[in-house]
């Protein structure tokens, strides 16, 4: 039985629940976001594998998930990385930020998101029961398509995307 971390709107720790039936109640809870960046600035996108919970088939950053009860959000990060896409490369925390997303099947994502930034330019070894496809993009590219197509996109991604790209553009200014 997985469990995620119910948090306040401080992410202070107030307790845990298995994770279908804190998606049911919409109740806030711990995650993080990772995106990744190739040396021409370009970010790794994930489409989500069709047989996801939700969001099936959408696309969206490179990996997210939940820490595990006793687990850092990096810890948890590094393993997530790991498991969805095959590799492995240095994260840091550069931002966070509370969303709330209903699906049609009923569960909503309630979460305090911590988002994560790595650079990698090596193999990629997706694991198919967690990514269809996969692809470097501009942020212009990116940007462009949430504006043209948002229904192929995470309801998380969109939310995170401005919020990401706000901060690669002030701490990336030689490169943008």
């Amino acid at each position: 039985m997985e469990q995620v971390i119910l948090v306040n709107e401080m992410d202070v720790e107030l307790g845990l629940m298995e994770k279908m039936e804190a998606h049911a109640k919409a109740l806030l809870h711990r995650a993080f976001s990772v995106f990744v960046f190739n040396k021409n600035g370009e970010m790794l996108l994930q489409q989500r594998a069709i047989t996801k919970y939700h969001s099936g088939g959408l696309w969206t950053n490179t990996c997210c998930s939940h820490p595990r009860p006793g687990e850092t959000i990096l810890q948890a990060a590094n393993r997530r990385l790991k498991e969805e896409m095959g590799f492995e490369t240095a994260l840091i925390k550069v931002l966070d930020f509370i969303y709330k997303a209903p699906f049609s099947n009923g569960l909503t994502e309630h979460e305090f998101d911590h988002v994560l930034v790595g650079y990698y330019d090596g193999i990629i070894y997706p694991n198919q029961e967690e990514v269809e496809k996969y692809s470097f993009n501009s942020l212009a590219d990116i940007e462009l398509q949430i504006n043209q197509c948002p229904e192929i996109y995470t309801e998380w991604f969109k939310i995170a995307f401005p919020l990401i790209k706000n901060w690669w553009q002030e701490n990336n200014k030689n490169n943008v």
